[in-house]
């Protein structure tokens, strides 16, 4: 059972998604605003499976804006990336000068009510107690840990999440209730809303998905065009109305362990969340975010679902960021 407490998204058997996620049909690619050809969307052409990307450099101060896009409207499967609005969310909820005293100071159960599968930081059912929710929002975008995401969603509400998303003008963008109650729907539990700890385990175990990932039901999931919109938004505080919790915001999102995958110069900072996923016929890769280079703003969403029956595809992986690092680079070049 340890290899699904611990990688839940790496070992579920995904197969049951191929027969609802898009196909290439209705392509539509995409690259305007710059005098010149960059390029970028070549990059991406050789990647197998389902295929959304955008990135958006605003106009700023007379400088020419810049976009590139390929299927940016497509839905997908999205993964751990959506734990951004999570975290959002229960920043909001605290908006104050003092946020960092208000987010140390609300202490958080951790023990089987919130226990979830992929937790590689607060490791169940090894660790129990009391952590700050700020210790929690660290955990659930370093690491991408579940216990950590449900502790939050139990604590803002996934409604209120939903409501944010609603906000902000995305209409493509679905979250869980939270990650135990997604597992549990994945596996077929009839009960999924109130399955326990004990419940899940034995389901993963039999290793049988019953739902694919991608569904309307309970599941992770976005467009190019929903994360470049959000954090075009939120990376400028739009959704706080204090400093303080939008230095907190940006502060939380360098964390993300998948920025190390996106090699930056000095001078240029990062701010974004990744999710991944990898089972024999079924992968996916988000990185969504937005980074500041050269006192300009630039915004990307790379997603990518592919169904390569081998549970890991490491040359697919290893030619998607190929291309994520050259199409950064090259904007960086433009927009600098």
């Amino acid at each position: 059972m340890t290899r699904f407490r611990r990688q839940f998204l790496k070992t579920a058997a995904a197969t049951a998604a191929l027969a609802t996620l898009p196909s290439h049909a209705g392509d539509v690619v995409r690259q305007s605003g710059y005098v010149g050809r960059s390029g970028i969307t070549d990059l991406f052409g050789d990647l197998p499976g389902d295929l959304g990307v955008k990135i958006l450099a605003p106009p700023q101060k007379g400088r020419r804006g810049f976009t590139a896009e390929i299927n940016a409207g497509r839905q997908l499967f999205a993964a751990s990336a959506i734990k951004t609005f999570a975290l959002c969310e229960a920043l909001r909820q605290k908006d104050s000068p003092d946020i960092v005293e208000a987010l140390e100071t609300t202490e958080l159960a951790l023990d089987e009510s919130v226990w979830s599968l992929g937790s590689p930081i607060f490791n169940p059912p090894d660790l129990t107690g009391t952590v700050s929710e700020r210790t929690a929002l660290e955990a659930m975008i370093l690491r991408s840990d579940n216990t950590a995401t449900d502790m939050i969603f139990n604590l803002v509400g996934a409604n209120n999440i939903r409501n944010l998303i609603a906000t902000a003008g995305l209409e493509r963008t679905l979250v869980p209730d939270n990650t135990r109650i997604f597992s549990g729907y994945l596996f077929g539990a009839r009960n999924y809303r109130t399955v326990t700890w004990d419940e899940v385990l034995l389901l993963a175990s039999q290793g049988h998905l019953a739902h694919p990932l991608l569904n309307d039901v309970q599941t992770l999931a976005s467009t190019p065009d929903d994360f470049v919109r959000y954090y075009a938004q939120a990376l400028h505080g739009q959704f706080f109305q204090h400093d303080e919790t939008l230095q907190e915001f940006r502060r939380i999102l360098t964390l993300c362990d998948f920025i190390y995958l996106i090699p930056l110069p000095l001078g240029v900072s990062a701010f974004l969340k990744s999710g991944n996923a990898d089972a024999p016929g079924f992968h996916a890769r988000t990185i969504a975010g937005g980074m500041f280079v050269d006192r300009r703003w630039v915004f990307f969403a790379f997603m990518l679902n592919w169904y390569a029956e081998t549970a890991d595809d490491a040359r697919t992986v290893e030619r998607l960021f190929e291309a994520i690092n050259e199409s950064l680079r090259r904007v960086g070049e433009i927009v600098g």
